[in-house]
């Protein structure tokens, strides 16, 4: 799916910069929204590292903004970085408004000027060090094109990428790439122009979806992949009984849609191999948190309430009994959605999402109070297991999903008949 007319996330200014600068050895994106208490953190951090580790390069640092209406660009532009002689743009960014239309802007000035090696980083981040940006752009100037993140990550945190986007990555594509949504990344300009050149920019993906997008493209596209250590990843807490509706449905949506476009590579997939990890480990262990498993478990007893037609409908007999049982549970202690339970739903959405295309988001989101079950049931699974127990029982679930892969390709050659 290649681009088919010219369109342009660039302001004016910002191609008048550019021209003036004319080539760039290095360029770091930080797409950025409302992060004024954050940015001058993630700044500053970044400057250190280009200092440190790239003195003799010539470096730009761009913050591609959604139309902050806190200061989050004015804060921006108090720190001067060419006392560094590092350069940098502040602007906000043409098109939808997202993540993706930021990293837009960013990758059509790196490709402007033919930058060696570009990396990006959220601008809500605590825990970046100097190391970040070493570990994602040293394994571009040895010849990888896409660098994912590895962070150490609390047991109960990135519950959006534990409980769905690791394991169907994994199962689908074949690549056990740990965090294929963790929003900091490190590209070869191969890899940007391949971006650039996909039609998509106009799309949901320009909006939230553009993180696991850039990871199934590079492995769909073969592109050379691994993995870099970062260290803990500690930003803005989200409580998944809270806010992470909207995420989930951003992320799984998309993830789903590109089943759709790359069936013919995924079906063909057996099993999973190991990315390789490139860099020096950063020792930061991340903080301990709470996750209130009475508040997901009312959501998904109101999900039962308000969707269970449509969930006995899509799920498979057996599941929708196990789903009714515990959505009957007065008490959390013992409330346990079985694994194959949940991949089987799972796959059983992916399908009905791909075959129902005027009504999918609507569908999506009857599935996210199921995701809520999952996650207090996965969070009483782990709740007295160490990180390295924690993990392996992650693992364990992943390699679950794979053995399961023949049930999703019935399913999805059912639906295509």
């Amino acid at each position: 799916m290649t681009a088919t007319r010219f369109s342009t996330a660039l302001r004016p200014h910002v191609r008048t910069k550019i021209e003036m600068l004319g080539t760039a050895d290095i360029v770091v994106g930080i797409p950025s929204y409302h992060s004024a208490d954050s940015i001058v953190h993630v700044i500053k951090t970044v400057i250190q590292g280009i200092e440190h580790y790239y003195p003799e390069s010539k470096a730009l640092i761009m913050i591609s903004d959604g139309g902050s209406t806190d200061d989050t660009r004015d804060v921006a532009r108090t720190v001067d970085p060419k006392s560094y002689n590092i350069e940098s743009i502040v602007t906000i960014y043409r098109g939808l408004p997202g993540k993706g239309s930021g990293l837009r802007a960013v990758f059509e000035v790196a490709a402007f000027l033919k930058a060696k090696a570009i990396c990006v980083f959220d601008s809500d981040l605590l825990s970046i060090t100097p190391e970040w940006i070493r570990n994602l752009l040293e394994p571009v100037f040895a010849g990888h094109d896409y660098v994912a993140p590895f962070y150490n990550r609390y047991k109960f945190d990135a519950t959006i990428t534990n409980t769905i986007a690791y394991n169907l990555t994994r199962t689908l594509y074949g690549k056990r790439i740990r965090q294929p949504i963790g929003g900091d990344f490190g590209l070869s300009p191969a890899m940007v122009k391949h971006y650039l050149d996909q039609d998509v920019w106009e799309t949901d993906v320009a909006k939230f979806g553009i993180d696991i997008w850039m990871t199934t493209s590079a492995i769909v596209g073969g592109f050379k992949i691994c993995q870099a250590p970062l260290g803990a990843k500690i930003h803005n807490h989200k409580d998944p009984s809270a806010d992470l509706g909207p995420m989930f449905r951003q992320v799984v949506g998309t993830q789903f849609q590109l089943m759709a476009l790359y069936e013919d590579y995924w079906m063909k997939v057996r099993g999973s191999v190991d990315v390789p990890t490139r860099g020096e480990p950063i020792d930061q262990e991340p903080p301990p948190f709470e996750i209130d498993r009475n508040d997901l478990m009312a959501y998904f007893k109101m999900g039962m309430a308000n969707f269970g037609g449509v969930w006995k409908n899509i799920m498979a007999e057996e599941d929708y009994q196990i789903i009714e049982r515990l959505a009957r549970k007065s008490k959390i202690n013992g409330f346990s959605m079985p694994t194959e339970t949940w991949i089987r739903t799972v796959f059983r959405y992916a399908a009905a999402f791909n075959d129902t295309p005027r009504q999918r988001f609507k569908l999506l989101d009857t599935m996210i109070p199921l995701y809520y079950g999952r996650v207090a049931s996965l969070v009483g699974e782990l709740e007295a297991l160490d990180q390295a127990q924690a993990e392996r029982f992650i693992d364990g679930q992943a390699a679950q999903f794979e053995s399961m892969k023949d049930e999703l390709i019935a399913l999805w050659k059912k639906k295509e008949t």
